[in-house]
């Protein structure tokens, strides 16, 4: 039975191989299932289905581990810069320095977007969520590159794509944060590094000349390498099932976007910082405020403590801490908001109740400190999550379509109405 699965339905027993990767992970093949007993699995959220085989990322919620292609998240983070990282994960190797130099070159060439982009820019209401704006100037690159959408593309047109995708995003997601505020947009500046670049997009007013903060831009570098993938997620797997259609890679991301920007998923640093309003308009007492999440039945939960893949602790979380700190000391900022969370810090890392239930700071509580000292608004939190998480979406998709992998379809159980006649409207 070494490598074989049983399973016994209905009094016949069934034999399914089993599949390990290379950590240990175990996983059943049922690809013919159906096939086989005539029933199929029923796995409410694909909690424990497995729909791919992936080289990526590694991830062990029990033992706070992150890796990604093998390398630790910690020593990425302290050693790496995100494009560095975004190679990475996309090609499968740490560069050379030659092709790191000409990947950055070949983004920084395509940083500038068609002035017509800016007409469907104008179309957008300053009222619209930044989120809408960027998943709709995304997917509209493939009106603008139309040979992005041939599913038998060259490796060569491939690379285009992906090029494209990274310079864009940051000039996007500034864009609409621009069209948020009413404030004119700024154009790339190509003589800084990536994430500075995007900050002065972000910030820069018109003839201003503006300074980017090296621990500001050094902060931002290590937000996104930490939220660049993160394994079968929401918005992964929904990037996957789209790609699987031959979809485009900027179909695919903006479906990414989207599922990205459900609350459930990117939206969890927004809640924190509405989580410290909330404390602050009552007062700021956060003994009050620590004693009603102790209390089961208050029906309040700190939100940017503990993690649902984490067990143990976020690893992510001790390596923007420092980050938050750095950029806390150098802006000087001096804000009831940011004291407030300092505070529930404090108690979490030392109070038995939080410790005892591994309930620590992850990264979301960190990231959305970071984004407040910066003066970016809670709407763009998510913008910010979806730039970092760009590079992983793509490998994804990369990956599933080098696999060749099938069109995704999942299964049901119908539980409907069986066959009725249909009843005449005056009969009714």
């Amino acid at each position: 039975m070494a490598n074989k699965a049983q399973l016994i339905l209905e009094g016949k027993t069934y034999e399914f191989p089993i599949t390990e990767g290379t950590e240990g992970e175990k996983g059943i093949e049922i690809g013919d299932l159906l096939e086989k007993t005539g029933a199929v699995t029923l796995d409410f959220g694909y909690k424990n289905t497995g729909a791919t085989k992936s080289a990526i990322t590694f991830l062990d919620g029990d033992k706070g581990i992150l890796r990604y292609r093998g390398y630790s998240i910690e020593e990425l983070a302290a050693k790496s810069t995100f494009l560095e990282v975004a190679y990475l994960l996309i090609f499968g190797e740490l560069p050379m320095k030659d092709h790191l130099q000409k990947f950055s070159d070949d983004i920084r060439q395509h940083t500038m977007v068609h002035e017509d982009i800016k007409k469907i820019l104008d179309g957008f209401p300053s009222t619209s969520h930044p989120m809408g704006v960027l998943a709709s100037l995304f997917c509209a690159q493939t009106a603008f590159y139309p040979e992005a959408m041939d599913p038998n593309r060259s490796a060569e047109g491939v690379y285009l794509s992906i090029v494209r995708a990274l310079a864009k995003m940051p000039t996007f997601a500034a864009w609409a944060y621009k069209n948020a505020m009413g404030h004119p947009v700024n154009y790339p500046d190509n003589k800084l590094d990536y994430c500075s670049r995007f900050l002065k997009m972000l910030y820069a007013l018109p003839a201003e000349d503006y300074h980017v903060d090296p621990v500001v831009a050094d902060a931002l570098d290590k937000l996104l390498i930490l939220h660049a993938d993160h394994e079968q997620n929401c918005s992964t797997s929904t990037v996957r099932i789209v790609g699987s259609s031959k979809a485009s890679i900027y179909s695919s991301i903006s479906a990414g976007i989207n599922a990205l920007w459900g609350p459930l998923h990117g939206g969890a640093n927004q809640e924190v910082i509405l989580m410290l309003e909330e404390i602050r308009k009552d007062g700021g007492d956060t003994e009050k405020w620590i004693n009603k999440a102790k209390d089961k039945n208050s029906g309040f939960r700190l939100m940017g403590f503990g993690h649902r893949v984490y067990k143990n602790f976020d690893p992510r979380a001790k390596i923007i801490k420092k980050a938050a700190d750095d950029v806390l000391k150098k802006l000087g900022v001096n804000d009831p908001v940011l004291e407030i969370a300092s505070k529930l810090e404090e108690v979490a890392l030392r109070d038995s109740y939080f410790i005892e239930r591994k309930l620590y700071p992850n990264v979301d509580f960190y990231s959305g400190i970071i984004y407040r000292a910066l003066g970016i608004p809670v709407d763009m939190f998510t913008v910010m999550f979806a730039m970092g998480r760009l590079p992983g979406w793509i490998a994804q998709w990369k990956e599933m379509r080098e696999n060749k992998e099938p069109i995704g379809r999942p299964r049901q159980i119908y539980v409907g109405q069986k066959l009725r006649s249909y009843v005449p409207i005056e009969k009714r």
